[in-house]
């Protein structure tokens, strides 16, 4: 392993902070809708995300905007993964690739939520941050593409079909597979006894990081929720080809 002087190598972490904000920026809601002559802003619930979508135009091309977005999240990460996973912080054995993708991940979340080529409103952040998840935790054992896929579809699908409730089964998605990226790390470096890196807690902290802000931009949707006013996701018939409520 190489090990990697911050002090001489920061500009790679300015450079990846800021080419991954303006990739989040860029949001395919917004592209796709345009394609059929439509503005996201002005229909359904104006979010320009998976749910919306779907609603909208039909299942088809919700999920086609699941997977553009869960790319955008994932394959910065996956990139990072690639050029640093032969290296090391300076003097300690944390791998740069574990910091970097999070970190590659983090600023393309916040670039979609808070785009500037939208006057910083944009999405909520769910599908990239379930692709982001889902490439990292994939980009080390090729299973867990399946594994992850598993997750989603009978966890989180599962979830939002039996209650109807959207929004809170995409947040239990993005905060269990965190759970589980945390625990991949936290064995991973108790065993070699850099669990108190530095490095090793802004790892942690970034995941910490990518759940409040998913939760956060869901705030009002919590708020109405809590209060029994939020609006129910029906996935039968999303599946075929009705209205739903909520937005994601």
């Amino acid at each position: 392993m190489k090990e990697l002087v911050l002090s001489a190598s920061w500009y790679y972490f300015l450079l990846m902070a800021v080419v991954c904000y303006f990739v989040g920026c860029f949001n395919f809601a917004v592209i796709i809708a345009k394609t059929k002559h439509k503005d996201v802003h002005k229909i359904g619930s104006g979010n320009p995300g998976t749910m919306n979508m779907s609603r909208e135009f039909g299942l088809k091309i919700g999920l086609l905007n699941f997977l553009l977005d869960a790319c955008k999240g994932g394959v910065p990460a996956l990139i990072s993964f690639f050029l640093f996973r032969g290296y090391v912080f300076e003097g300690t054995q944390v791998l740069v690739s574990d910091f970097t993708r999070y970190f590659c991940g983090l600023f393309v979340i916040i670039g979609h939520i808070w785009p500037v080529t939208m006057k910083f409103q944009g999405g909520k952040g769910i599908a990239s941050s379930l692709g982001l998840f889902w490439f990292c935790l994939s980009c080390e054992n090729a299973w867990n593409i399946l594994v992850v896929l598993a997750v989603l579809l009978f966890v989180v699908v599962g979830y939002i079909a039996l209650t109807e409730w959207g929004s809170m089964g995409s947040l239990l998605g993005v905060s269990g597979l965190s759970v589980w990226q945390g625990l991949v790390f936290y064995f991973r470096y108790s065993a070699n006894g850099m669990l108190h890196s530095g490095w090793v807690i802004a790892v942690f902290m970034l995941l910490l990081a990518l759940n409040f802000l998913t939760w956060f931009a869901h705030r009002k949707n919590l708020v109405r929720l809590f209060a029994g006013e939020e609006h129910r996701t029906s996935v039968k018939k999303l599946s075929k080809g009705k209205r739903g409520t909520q937005n994601m």
